[in-house]
């Protein structure tokens, strides 16, 4: 039998990072197993239905190379692959169950609801629909539903008994037939709500395995009634753990970051970001921590998720996105880094000096512009006890005397490059008993303004051109008076 799974996001807004790992599971266990895998939108709900949002799923999936095999854009054998292009095949099917007494018409109205809702609060009681409408007559009902009179299709949940399923996770789960409500399978507006629809979807796709989080642990027992009702073969069932912002919180957008395009805004790189996504459930057995998409699917198996909760640590994947950066070329480094030296400033400056000396201390391409803020602007009023430092063996004396000698070498320097400013900086120190580290701490200190800087004295001299390093250099000297 081949493994068919599906990833059914809601248009609601942007990629969450539990719907990105929802979607990355199901790709992962179809492609292991040499299956398909499905795209389907569910837009049932239309009241949370956000303009755009579709494409917001078309957009990540693509970037991250997670592509599928039937879908809206690409069609398949069993479409349409969005809900609301779907409206006319579910009435059929709840009607099928209302024939057969496992759902009925109800004609309740929101007031009447409200009021036998507020009486059984007010009594100490907990609500659930109360089959009011289950013992009328079908041909009563029908009757009222040709005469145009407002009505939802209610699941007939039997009173007594129980409903179970087993979950490759949480095992075999059984919960007594009397503590579920009759839930709403066709809305009164004609559209299936999302725990009839993605029932009929999945029997009708031919989906194999179901993937979504442990929230619809509760809701499945349900759905398993509507599968006996047809006489449906059940899916295999993986609810996933919930990702945690730490032990008591879930990830939430409240609590900052929690969506896809938020990241990759920030500057992490979309491989990071998967590898590590891909890591919050699922363990592949050894010590590896760092995948490619393709070794991701030759490594995955439903025996490596776990059912304990994962934690979203922002500073374990930092450190993965730093690891990622460290291995690019430089030249991938300057790609990725452009758009942030554009806003930096900086996008002008050598880029071969620029990726030597921001490679390695980048963790996350968002935070270039703070690192390299000094080329764009010197404060000033910066303090002239920076150019004290015992390790190099300077004070302001020690630095008037090298700036004096600095700046009349570099400004007769014929060619500004980065091996005339090394040569002619290091060959001072040596003509005048310095070490190498006495003479560059001033000059850096100077140009900078800041003790600490990606680069040294010689690749910000290159950085800032002849013009502003000199002028930096004067200023330094004046301020040391």
């Amino acid at each position: 039998m081949e493994v068919r799974t599906r990833f059914a996001p809601s248009p609601t807004g942007f990629m969450h990072i539990g719907n990105l790992r929802t979607g990355l599971y199901a790709y992962l266990i179809a492609k292991h197993n040499g299956g398909s895998f499905l795209l389907r939108i569910e837009d049932t709900d239309r009241s949370r239905y956000v303009e755009g949002a579709t494409e917001f799923v078309y957009r990540t999936l693509k970037d991250l190379g997670i592509n599928w095999d039937e879908g809206p854009d690409i069609g398949g054998s069993y479409g349409p692959y969005i809900q609301s292009e779907r409206k006319d095949m579910y009435l059929p099917y709840a009607e099928e169950l209302v024939k057969a007494g496992k759902a009925y018409y109800c004609f309740c109205t929101k007031e009447e609801l409200e009021k036998r809702r507020a009486d059984v609060e007010a009594a100490g009681g907990t609500w659930k629909y109360d089959k009011h409408c289950a013992d009328i007559p079908y041909e009563e009902a029908k009757r009222r539903v040709e005469a145009g009179e407002s009505y939802v299709i209610r699941q007939n949940v039997p009173t007594e008994g129980e409903a179970s399923f087993d979950d490759v996770l949480y095992g075999h789960i059984a919960v007594d037939c009397s503590e579920l409500d009759d839930m709403i399978l066709i809305k009164a507006d004609g559209m299936p709500t999302y725990n009839f629809a993605n029932v009929i979807d999945d029997h009708t796709m031919h989906i194999t395995h179901v993937i979504r989080g442990n929230e619809y642990l509760a809701s499945t027992p349900k759905y398993n009634l509507l599968y006996d009702a047809f006489g449906w073969e059940k899916p295999v069932y993986i609810h996933m753990s919930q990702i945690m912002r730490d032990l008591h919180r879930k990830l939430s957008k409240r609590d900052g970051d929690a969506n896809y395009e938020d990241f990759i805004a920030k500057g992490f790189l979309k491989e990071a970001l998967l590898n590590y996504v891909a890591l919050l459930g699922w363990n592949p057995g050894d010590e590896r921590e760092f995948f490619t998409l393709e070794e991701l699917t030759e490594a995955f198996s439903i025996e490596g998720l776990s059912k304990s909760p994962a934690i979203f640590d922002p500073q374990k994947l930092t450190w993965m996105n730093a690891e990622y950066v460290r291995k690019l070329t430089p030249e991938q480094f300057t790609a990725h880094a452009m758009p942030w030296y554009e806003l930096a400033g900086i996008a002008h400056m050598d880029k071969e000096v620029l990726a030597r000396i921001l490679q390695p201390r980048t963790e996350i391409f968002g935070n270039i512009p703070d690192m390299v803020d000094f080329l764009t602007k010197l404060d000033g009023e910066y303090p002239t006890e920076l150019f004290t430092n015992k390790k190099s063996k300077t004070d302001a004396e020690v630095s008037r005397k090298v700036l004096d000698m600095a700046i009349e070498a570099l400004d007769g320097l014929s060619e500004w490059t980065e091996q005339g400013i090394h040569d002619t900086l290091l060959s001072l120190a040596e003509k005048n008993g310095m070490k190498n580290g006495t003479m560059l701490w001033p000059v850096r200190i100077a140009m900078a303004g800041k003790q600490v800087t990606p680069g040294g004295a010689i690749e910000i001299a290159v950085l800032l051109g002849r013009d502003e390093a000199l002028r930096r250099l004067r200023f330094g000297r004046e301020r040391l008076g």
